[in-house]
């Protein structure tokens, strides 16, 4: 295949340089040498990387002159600008299997910077390796920066005798460019890339003095200067001071910032812009300032000082490159600056509860999921306490909103101080709360929190009385995802609430979730299949803007010889990822098909949508099943197929089920994306999820009427969901209140107890027939 051209004109940059298969040198060896000795590594390498090898010009601690360029981890260097790092090749999936890894000389560690020839081509690296793992930053590597910088300007030098005097020159400012950038790339200060820069222009023009300084404005448009980087020159602390912020403007450094042009001064002494230096100031001979532009703006300001042949404007055309980095490297730090703050504000709106500054429902999934992590690391445990308030709608209704606010957050700061400092409080939205309490080891702890929560809340003229029902799991003896731990936790608050509240319940494990009960499901899920105890219940969806059923949601049922009518909670979770979830799956696909073969011969326009577990949803079986299934529906009736995919699924893997969702698209059939709100996608992700409906969890359409979070999340929804073309289905309506509210609000679909619940095929029709739209 032809080569890459960059690929091709950096070899002939390398073969103009001449260095290859050279004898050692003293000044490369010299600085390999320094770089083994102060990072303590086996290994030092000035490597070239050719077409086909890795040629090393120095060498400390390895015998090979050469290697292939295939298993040369300088060959990953060169294609970036910052260090290229291995803290652990036998981990990596890049380098295990590598040669020099599995065999001689055994590489673990790898830090390497990328070495350039004059004229910016990255030819090699300096690096350093290891033969047992390290952990190391990249502000640990400055030193090998240092010799990279030193071996370029060796290089440099040696070009210089074939290239002459003004192409040194040009390559010099190329360099200081590339340097700048790079400096800026890998520091995690932007000063190091101002000082090194500063540094190359002292030495490209033969200055003494000079600084680099970003032009900022004053709330009245006044210019000042902010200082990035300064001759190191041991002044007075006065003088330090004045440099760090300039807004004298009536001196030689405000000349530029005034005139928006290049100030000359050849004969500071007789100057009358002089002055605005403090005693003890080295002394100025000469002296130039040039402005610096974005576009028509000036951002900054170059000094430098006392150059023996004296200062031109001219020179700072000849500079105009570097002094366009500059101005480049001011504007990313501005914009870096504001973007900092925008997404600092951003994130607080995401990720934290306006009223009470605790952790919001978004952000807590962040935190208990490292708090998992965590307890896993030191065999700890995570206690998850789920609180909700005992009697705070009673406070609302009686005092109004802004009294229960007030009552929120003097809850929120009880919270805060009857916890450790390690702990997380969150809320949820509402009068819930979650508190994540590491390693108790006393029931005594949740106890203090009720009775924190107890004490009478004075504000203005009300004192005003509550009290706390909580529930409790603890994890790992509670082994499952960070949801269903907060699912547990809020079993147990309602167990507490129907005991009388004002109390604590811990989740009981051993009914909910024990294996005895898990092995009896998978004993008996097979029989029940061939004996056809499987069943589909209909729960009918309506349609707003039409007033009529749109159609039927499936949900399956299990019709149990001994324990009756069971609902999916009670099976479903284990048959999860065993080969009865494709067995079930198989079977709910199956009779929905059957059943729209049937509104099909009756002319009835329903549709069906089914539950897809993820296993079955991500797993082999499932498309080939689809496109089988789909062989017996005509056409013209494809899309009354739906299919609800959890989002909680889609973020999971969400390359892999985008293209799950496209095959099922180009099959004809149409997809809902199920529980929405409760997986916190990303606009990028609702963006490329091909799916023509989002169903809205029933957690935040139950209480949209009463808490004013769940309403912001149903019309966040629906507004997101309009401007991308889809359509919309709330789940979970359970009163005329809600029903009306979405109506109102835009909503397409319905569907929940207020209209029907779940029933037999037969008699969803029948209710289908007979149906008639709520009275508003």
């Amino acid at each position: 295949m032809p080569m890459d051209p960059i690929e091709e004109r950096r070899l002939a940059a390398l073969t103009r340089l001449g260095i290859l298969d050279t004898p050692p040198e003293e000044r490369f060896d010299r600085l390999v040498r320094i770089a083994r000795k102060v990072y303590n590594v086996k290994i030092a390498l000035f490597s070239i990387v050719d077409e086909e090898r890795q040629w090393f010009k120095a060498k400390d601690g390895l015998e090979p002159r050469e290697t292939h360029r295939s298993f040369a981890f300088c060959d990953h260097a060169i294609r970036q600008e910052k260090p290229f790092i291995v803290e652990d090749a036998s981990k990596d999936p890049r380098f295990r299997n590598n040669p020099l890894v599995t065999g001689g000389p055994q590489i673990r560690f790898y830090a390497g910077i990328p070495v350039r020839e004059p004229g910016g081509y990255k030819l090699g690296t300096v690096c350093i390796i290891d033969d047992k793992p390290r952990d190391i930053r990249e502000v640990d590597l400055d030193v090998l920066r240092t010799l990279a910088s030193l071996i370029e300007d060796e290089l440099e030098r040696a070009y210089a005798a074939v290239s002459g005097d003004d192409e040194v020159r040009f390559t010099h400012i190329t360099r200081a460019i590339q340097r700048a950038q790079n400096a800026f790339l890998t520091n995690d200060s932007d000063r190091a890339a101002f000082e090194l820069m500063l540094s190359d222009l002292l030495a490209i023009t033969g200055s003494q003095f000079g600084f680099i300084g970003e032009v900022l404005r004053k709330e009245d448009d006044t210019p000042y200067l902010k200082v990035e980087a300064i001759t190191n020159i041991a002044w007075s602390p006065e003088t330090q001071g004045l440099f760090q912020q300039v807004e004298r403007l009536d001196n030689l450094l405000g000349a530029p910032m005034l005139s928006g042009s290049v100030v000359v001064a050849d004969d500071y002494s007789s100057d009358p812009r002089k002055g605005g230096l403090p005693p003890g100031h080295p002394p100025i001979r000469c002296y130039i300032g040039m402005p610096v532009y974005s576009k028509s703006e000036m951002i900054g300001l170059v000094g430098l000082a006392n150059r023996d042949a004296g200062y031109t404007e001219e020179m700072s055309d000849r500079l105009a490159p570097l002094l366009q980095t500059v101005g480049t490297l001011l504007e990313r730090k501005r914009l870096y600056r504001e973007r900092q703050e925008h997404q600092t504000s951003l994130e607080k709106a995401a990720n934290y509860d306006a009223l009470t500054g605790l952790p919001n429902r978004r952000r807590l999934t962040e935190l208990f999921t490292q708090e998992l992590y965590e307890a896993d690391q030191r065999k700890g445990t995570v206690s998850v306490c789920f609180l909700d308030l005992d009697g705070f709608k009673e406070i609302n209704d009686e005092h109004g909103h802004s009294v229960g606010d007030a009552v929120l957050r003097a809850v929120a700061e009880r919270l805060k101080t009857i916890v450790r400092s390690h702990d997380v409080i969150a809320r949820l939205g509402g009068d819930e709360f979650v508190a994540i309490l590491r390693d108790v080891s006393d029931s005594r702890v949740y106890s203090r929190i009720l009775e924190a929560i107890r004490q009478p809340v004075n504000y203005r003229h009300y004192v005003l009385q509550l009290s706390c029902s909580m529930g409790i799991t603890v994890y790992p003896d509670d082994d499952v995802e960070p949801d269903m731990l907060l699912r547990h936790a809020d079993q147990a608050m309602y167990a507490a609430k129907e005991a009388g509240k004002n109390a604590f319940k811990m989740f009981d494990l051993e009914s909910h979730f024990t294996r005895k009960e898990r092995v009896r499901v998978l004993e008996q899920i097979g029989p029940a299949l061939a004996r056809d105890e499987l069943e589909l219940y209909f729960q009918p969806k309506v349609d707003f803007n039409r007033c009529t059923v749109e159609g039927f949601e499936a949900l399956i049922r299990w019709n149990h010889p001994d324990d009756g009518l069971l609902l999916p909670c009670r099976f479903l979770d284990h048959i999860e990822y065993t080969e009865y979830a494709s067995q079930v799956g198989r079977f709910v696909l199956g009779e929905a098909i059957k059943r729209l073969l049937y509104f099909d011969e009756q002319g009835l326009p329903y549709s069906i949508s089914v539950n897809l577990s993820p296993s079955y949803f991500l797993g082999q079986a499932f498309l080939p099943d689809l496109k089988a299934g789909l062989g017996q529906l005509p056409d013209g009736i494809r899309h009354r197929l739906i299919l609800e995919v959890l989002e909680t699924t889609a973020l999971d893997d969400t390359r892999k089920v985008i293209d799950i969702l496209k095959v099922c698209q180009g099959m004809g059939v149409e997809v809902s994306m199920d529980d929405f709100g409760t997986g916190y996608s990303s606009l990028d992700y609702f963006r490329r999820l091909p799916v023509q409906e989002i169903k809205i969890d029933r957690t935040f359409v139950g209480d949209m009427v009463s808490d004013r979070d769940d309403e912001m999340v149903v019309k966040a929804i629906l507004g997101l969901s309009k401007n991308f073309g889809r359509r919309v289905i709330a789940e979970g309506v359970e009163s005329r209140e809600v029903h009306e509210r979405l109506v109102r609000l835009g909503c397409d679909l319905g569907q929940g107890y207020f209209y029907a619940e779940p029933m037999p095929f037969d008699n969803a029709l029948e209710w289908a027939r007979n149906f008639s739209w709520p009275a508003m």
